[in-house]
């Protein structure tokens, strides 16, 4: 087992996907990301156009997001510069592939 600095006896993957799962764990995450997904490019300009929501609000989840790593970008209110970070979007979709195959059945009783 790995142990890494104050999180002693947790596996560097388990704090990673636990990391995602925190940062996806806000329906307003969820939709933030999937209309950066959607961009051809880094998306600029008020996320509050698409989200009916306070942009100090948004700000707070696009935070959350850009401490995770799964997206990368600038926060200068009001102008907002984001993008998906493919490789740590992936790095993602690879834990949470592997959390879900590795033990199909330990939940069910």
């Amino acid at each position: 087992m790995q142990r890494t600095g104050k999180r002693i006896g947790y596996h560097d993957e388990e704090l990673e996907i636990a990391r995602f799962a925190k940062a996806l764990s806000h329906p307003v995450r969820i939709k933030i990301l999937r209309l950066l997904e959607n961009q051809t490019c880094c998306f600029t300009g008020e996320m509050t156009a698409m989200i009916p929501m306070a942009q100090s609000t948004i700000s707070q989840h696009l935070k959350a997001l850009h401490e995770a790593g799964l997206i990368q970008g600038e926060i200068n209110p009001p102008r907002v510069k984001y993008c998906v970070n493919r490789e740590n979007w992936e790095r993602a979709r690879e834990l949470f592939d592997q959390f879900f195959s590795d033990s199909p059945n330990a939940f069910s009783c």
